[in-house]
């Protein structure tokens, strides 16, 4: 469970609750009043103010308080449908330097030679478990969770409501939203019903249903508190969360957030606490922006991210700057609620459109923008390549513009993630006795050259290559981390250094986009 900590105030709300469920009991009071003999009450009302007041207060005792929401079957549905996510990760072997200062006095003196005091040894890392949850989406063997639940992880192993256990495998990960697609082999699974997050309204009542510390089937409800919630607790990241006052806890990532008919909203993803335990302040990725992201993974194992091309800011939080920045500044931009456009990039749908700096952001295929959390999770229902008609004040006049979506490399092609197959080598680590032979304290050899990328840019067979991108390449597991980053650049180029086993440094500049 991500947790963002923030200093908060502390309030005492008992009495506040306690006097706004008052109020709000008297008032349902009243409307009934109201509708039954309008005429009548308004003449108590107006001639028998005192006797009014008592007879609302007498009255209010002989009322049938209203049954509160039934929850149950909305928590049995949620409870079947979400599973018990446990991760392992670690034990590996790696081989790390370090300083012996005994080496070079003793080193000669019992014919070692002298190796300078530093040496490498091999560890291994210990295995630890880490634990989240996971809602199963379809029937055979779908599962919706949080990307930093097993974005590390070596061995996932999922446990349904059944106790039945299946090993799962990842179909894509997504650190953008913080979301990710695993599959297990199964089939008539118990999958959730997916709601409408857009439907959702603030003080609808919900349920959080995970596996808080351990504790497998856990439901906590709440109500919704607020909706497109940006909380900075990732950096470049889209947030636009359902905030939620339903406890949600470590061990609770992952899980779903489910409204009273039992349907998916949301799914579970952090918390806000001064402590690192529920203070209140429970935040859920909302289903709308879960479907699309989802649906890439599963078609094309990357997300078909569209962008705006544009870098702005809350209008307000501009206004604000602003006014700290000069005291005499005057906000007049026809509108209080909106995006700032901060920045258009060249070349991007936004720049294309004729959008320009200062303008403010209202609107996108009618739906009303106040912020730019609400932008961003507007912008993911697009893929690239879709148009969407943009309102805009500028001048504080209202404008609109069709704006073309784009994807990270600035075009408007469907991006697919291709494995390191398409660079036509097979790979290995090095060994002790090549790295002592060749003084290197790390590194990866191309052992096999075929038909692909690197050949075609030259790189020979038994190149060991050491930084790519300048990421050092100490496994092929960076390799391929460094591989799917150039892959989702607008560059898509690896460059690419290294050294041949006669120790001649080498690079390569190996593209990667369409040819």
């Amino acid at each position: 469970m991500k947790v963002a900590k923030k200093k908060m105030y502390q309030f005492v709300a008992v009495a506040i609750l306690m006097s706004s469920a008052f109020s709000a009991f008297a008032t349902s009071y009243v409307m009934k009043s109201s509708n039954d003999n309008p005429s009548e009450l308004a003449a108590v009302t107006e001639t028998q103010p005192e006797n009014a007041a008592f007879m609302t207060k007498t009255a209010l005792a002989d009322v049938t308080p209203p049954q509160p929401v039934d929850l149950t079957e909305a928590a049995e549905k949620a409870c079947n449908a979400v599973v018990y996510i446990k991760v392992t990760l670690g034990g590996e072997t790696r081989e790390v330097e370090y300083y012996d200062p005994f080496e070079d006095f003793f080193g000669d003196f019992f014919g070692r030679g002298n190796r300078g005091g530093s040496q490498r040894r091999q560890i291994q890392t210990p295995k630890q478990e880490a634990a989240g949850s996971g809602v199963i989406i379809s029937a055979d063997g779908y599962i919706v969770t949080n990307n930093h639940v097993v974005e590390k992880a070596n061995e996932i192993t999922i446990t349904l409501n059944d106790n039945r256990e299946f090993t799962a495998r990842v179909i894509g990960l997504d650190a953008t939203t913080d979301l990710a697609l695993l599959k297990i082999d199964a089939t008539d699974l118990p999958a959730i019903t997916i709601g409408d997050s857009d439907a959702l309204k603030v003080g609808e009542w919900v349920l959080a249903v995970g596996n808080p510390f351990n504790l497998t089937s856990t439901v906590t409800a709440g109500i919704v508190s607020a909706k497109a919630r940006y909380v900075g607790g990732s950096q470049n990241g889209i947030e636009s969360f359902i905030q939620t006052d339903a406890a949600i806890n470590k061990g609770n990532s992952g899980g779903a957030l489910v409204n009273a008919r039992g349907e998916l909203v949301g799914i579970n993803a952090m918390l806000y606490s001064q402590t690192g335990s529920f203070t209140g302040y429970g935040f859920a990725i909302p289903v709308s922006i879960m479907k699309k992201v989802v649906g890439d993974l599963r078609a094309y194992g990357t997300v078909q991210r569209a962008l705006l091309g544009i870098s702005g800011t809350d209008l307000h939080n501009y206004i604000e700057s602003k006014r700290h920045e000069d005291e005499k500044f005057v906000a007049d931009f026809g509108t209080n609620d909106g995006v700032y456009v901060a920045e258009v990039m060249e070349d991007g749908g936004a720049a294309e459109a004729g959008l320009k700096e200062g303008d403010v952001i209202i609107s996108m295929d009618g739906k009303k923008i106040t912020k730019m959390s609400e932008l961003q999770e507007a912008t993911t229902k697009y893929s690239p390549g879709d148009k969407a008609i943009v309102g805009f004040i500028r001048d504080k006049k209202q404008k609109t513009a069709t704006i073309t979506f784009r994807n990270s490399r600035g075009t408007t092609k469907v991006v697919t993630s291709q494995k390191l197959d398409v660079l036509g080598a097979e790979f290995k680590e090095l060994s002790d006795s090549q790295k002592k032979t060749l003084n290197l304290s790390y590194g990866v050899q191309v052992t096999k050259l075929g038909d692909g990328r690197l050949q075609q840019a030259g790189v020979p067979q038994n190149f060991i290559i050491l930084k790519v991108n300048n990421q050092n390449i100490k496994t092929v597991s960076d390799l391929e981390s460094a591989f799917k980053s150039a892959q989702s650049s607008p560059e898509q180029t690896l460059w690419m250094w290294g050294k041949t086993p006669a120790g001649n440094p080498r690079s390569f500049a190996i593209y990667l986009g369409d040819e």
